[in-house]
């Protein structure tokens, strides 16, 4: 049973047709988890916050970046460089304090998903990378979880909800090649369009726990936030492709033993730390490249680099070991951009650079990191 203090904080939901008491007790009694506290995940959490869900897990192993800022609304100039998961977590207990956050600074891996993910009803995927779609995916599927999807890039969103009948699999049997979709730091996004998708998938994951309305299972709804358009589409099963792909683990112990990066063409890289750069700062073979294209800031970074945008890279492959050959056999490459996910693509992708002569690394955590750690340290390169 509700107390009054209850009715009074969530009558202008339980008043709805077909909502009452018993959806706001299911929604008090419903544990959901929002994977990435980022464009979308904040939306998302700020409104099942308020809706009054029970628990709610929070998985980011991020920290809040001054870039952040312009889309994921919950955090402030406050929170810069606090952990994403940390930081919505407060912000949140000030909008509800009733609801019980767990805070979860992880990245979900398929070493501890099944750990994570079977403490909750509802799954949210906030994420923005397909590694980690396909393993949130795959382990909701072994889990018998609903899954509520969304992905925002330019001017266009995406919601859907998947079970372990439609999932996203069958929406993407096979993972795009690495580079071919680019992410919000590439493509740019406009601040509100994951505002509007977050909140979508706030309304599914509702609907999926109180069963008022129809949630978007097996089907698939498109945003384009420049006309004011949207469409659904249905997503027929492939069950007989799924069982086809080897990919598809059967288990949760195969699961486990997957390797999503590699199944989406990525591969393990060399990387370096902040603290390791600055260590280098003497060398006289060290190479800094900035993969980030025209226009991306901050443009200065403090140390001295050359500028070789990822788009020229892939256009014109032969500038790295061009690059490569004009420092030496006894170089050191450090490639950089913005959070350190295309610096690594790039030695993913082109592992002849793996191959050279010279020691190559991607910075770990990208100039975002660099500036954190120099913030904090007085002396830069």
């Amino acid at each position: 049973m509700l107390l009054p203090k209850n009715f009074e904080r969530y009558q202008r939901q339980m008043i709805l047709d077909g909502f009452g008491e018993a959806a706001q007790l299911k929604l008090a009694n419903a544990r959901v988890l929002v994977i990435g506290a980022g464009g979308l995940g904040c939306p998302a959490l700020q409104y099942l916050a308020a809706a009054g869900v029970g628990r709610i897990g929070i998985a980011d192993a991020d920290r809040v970046a001054l870039s952040n800022l312009h889309r994921q609304v919950l955090f402030t100039e406050q929170d810069l460089g606090k952990l994403k998961a940390a930081a919505a977590a407060a912000r949140l207990q000030l909008l509800n304090h009733q609801v019980v956050f767990d805070i979860i600074p992880e990245m979900i891996t398929a070493k501890n998903a099944e750990r994570i993910l079977s403490q909750y009803d509802v799954i949210i995927d906030g994420s923005d990378n397909f590694p980690t779609r396909y393993l949130v995916n795959d382990a909701a599927v072994l889990l018998n979880k609903p899954l509520v999807y969304g992905a925002v890039s330019g001017y266009e969103g995406q919601a859907a909800v998947f079970t372990p009948g439609v999932h996203y699999r069958d929406l993407f049997p096979d993972p795009p090649a690495p580079g071919t979709i680019p992410d919000c730091t590439t493509a740019g996004v406009l601040g509100f369009l994951p505002g509007v998708i977050g909140a979508v998938m706030a309304g599914e994951a509702i609907k999926l726990i109180t069963g008022v309305g129809e949630p978007l299972t097996g089907r698939l709804l498109v945003y384009r936030a420049l006309t004011q358009e949207q469409f659904i589409f249905s997503i027929p099963s492939q069950q007989t492709l799924r069982h086809m792909q080897s990919s598809m683990p059967a288990s949760l112990d195969e699961l486990r033993q997957t390797d999503y990066g590699a199944f989406c063409g990525l591969h393990s890289v060399p990387e370096i730390t902040p603290v390791e750069l600055a260590a280098m700062k003497e060398n006289s073979d060290l190479l800094i490249v900035d993969i980030r294209e025209p226009g991306e800031l901050p443009l200065s970074t403090g140390f001295a680099h050359m500028l070789l945008p990822l788009s020229e890279i892939n256009r014109e492959p032969i500038r790295l070991t061009a690059s490569m050959q004009e420092k030496g056999g006894n170089a050191i490459m450090v490639f950089f951009c913005q959070s350190g996910k295309r610096s690594a693509q790039l030695l993913s992708q082109h592992p002849e650079v793996l191959a050279g002569s010279a020691l190559v690394y991607s910075l770990q955590g990208g100039i975002d990191a660099w500036n954190e750690y120099s913030s904090k340290h007085a002396s830069g390169i």
